[in-house]
């Protein structure tokens, strides 16, 4: 793969990228839980009791799920009371209906899409680590192709001066010392061939895993450089990063994450108003206080009953919504400190980052310079040897010199490219390098 086809295949296939768009899907879902207070609650109940009976027709037992009057028309017993008990059935249906909440649930739902907000900006962060991941790897496998290409011409050169110095020993014409440092040098050469190859599947696998592929291996492709641009300037860099970075938004959002949560539990001391109504069939087994008393001495409930209500009710002090909501303020202190923290470190990233960058660029000019050197210093000693004029210990030597200039040219090419995704990664470029 290429680099961009590389970036395009992780933000859709990648595990991170996809656990985090199901974590913000969850939290989308989560906001959605205090709008559902609007909808109306129906529950249904049913009671058979046996109590003591003074001034009550039948006896309720509180039950959350439905609104039921109490009604009395027992006899009142004066003195002391009857300790014998009667039998009380109920049967009810109920609803109810929010009317108006002054701002709590709105209060609520905020607080849910702010943390929904987290969620997304911690989604965008971890996009850009994959981004990051993935840049990282694919120029590690350019320089480890880069590392192959050089250790396996250097290796065949090798081989070729070895031949030569074999050939002259054979005519008499050199000392055998020359043919026996050649083979050295083969072996050598080979072995760094060899690590290379090692080198290459490693950086082969790291961006396979990146990438998120099947495959235990991904080779990088080679593609024509693009024109070199600057990066931009470091006032722009601070700039866009500040206003970008997710990590930095994401501590932001928790502020007023935070803020909406305080909002939130103060909100549940705020009044309720809503509508409640019920249907319900009951009986008791005490005498009443006039009219004929319950057929079936209670066990059944075939005494129809319905009320309807308006209910304002007004939480008037509760310590423990007080404690929440002071203890959240100060966390709204707590997370205004880290966002201001991790602001100072994300600066100091991206003046690091940036000299990297302007470091790498300056070194690998410079590198480039050395191969040409290098190169012309081999050339220069291999017709040398093969005029006579020169010795097998300067070709190895120029030999290795020209290895080690290339391999570290290809390091600089790859830490250039490492460094820019790094500049990308802390000033949230959206992708590849800058």
């Amino acid at each position: 793969m290429g680099l961009e086809e590389a970036l395009r295949y992780a933000r859709e296939h990648h595990p991170a990228v996809l656990a985090a768009r199901a974590r913000l899907a969850a939290f989308r879902a989560e906001a959605e839980v205090p709008g559902a207070q609007w909808a109306p609650s129906v529950g249904a109940f049913a009671e058979v009791v046996a109590s003591t009976t003074n001034n009550s027709t039948t006896t309720v037992v509180n039950n959350p799920r439905v609104d039921l009057p109490r009604i009395g028309a027992t006899p009142v017993v004066r003195s002391g009371g009857d300790w014998a008990p009667s039998p009380s059935t109920l049967v009810a249906v109920g609803v109810r209906q929010q009317l108006y909440d002054f701002g709590r649930i709105a209060a609520q739902t905020a607080a849910a899409d702010a943390a929904a907000n987290v969620e997304a900006l911690r989604g965008q962060a971890a996009r850009l680590d994959v981004d990051f991941a993935v840049a990282e790897a694919y120029y590690a496998v350019l320089a480890a192709k880069a590392v192959l290409r050089a250790a396996a011409s250097a290796e065949g050169r090798s081989k070729t001066q070895r031949d030569f110095a074999k050939a002259g020993v054979d005519r008499g014409l050199r000392p055998p010392l020359e043919r026996t440092r050649a083979e050295a040098d083969v072996a050598r050469f080979e072995v760094g061939r060899v690590r290379a190859e090692g080198g290459l599947a490693v950086a082969q696998g790291v961006f396979a895993a990146a990438v998120g592929v099947p495959s235990p291996l991904l080779d990088a492709r080679d593609e024509p450089p693009a024109p070199e641009a600057a990066p931009p300037p470091l006032a722009s860099a601070l700039s866009q990063a500040m206003a970008h970075d997710p990590a930095i938004l994401e501590a932001q959002a928790r502020v007023a994450w935070q803020r909406a949560q305080t909002k939130a539990i103060g909100a549940l001391l705020r009044p309720d108003l809503f509508l409640t109504g019920s249907l319900s069939g009951r009986a008791g087994g005490a005498d009443p206080s006039s009219g004929e008393a319950a057929r079936y001495g209670g066990w059944v409930p075939h005494i129809p009953n319905w009320s309807a209500g308006l209910v304002l009710s007004l939480p008037l002090y509760d310590a423990n919504v007080l404690a929440r909501r002071d203890a959240s303020r100060v966390a709204e202190g707590a997370r205004a400190a880290e966002a201001r923290v991790l602001e100072q470190r994300q600066s100091a990233a991206v003046r690091q980052a940036y000299t990297a960058v302007e470091v790498a660029r300056t070194a690998l000019s410079a590198l480039e310079r050395s191969v040409e050197a290098a190169r012309a210093n081999q050339e220069q000693a291999d017709a040398r040897f093969k005029a006579g004029l020169g010795t097998a210990l300067e070709v190895a030597d120029a030999e290795a010199l020209r290895t080690d200039a290339e391999i570290q040219l290809a390091v600089g090419a790859f830490q250039l490219g490492r460094n820019r995704a790094v500049l990308s990664r802390t000033i949230a470029a959206t992708s590849g390098p800058p």
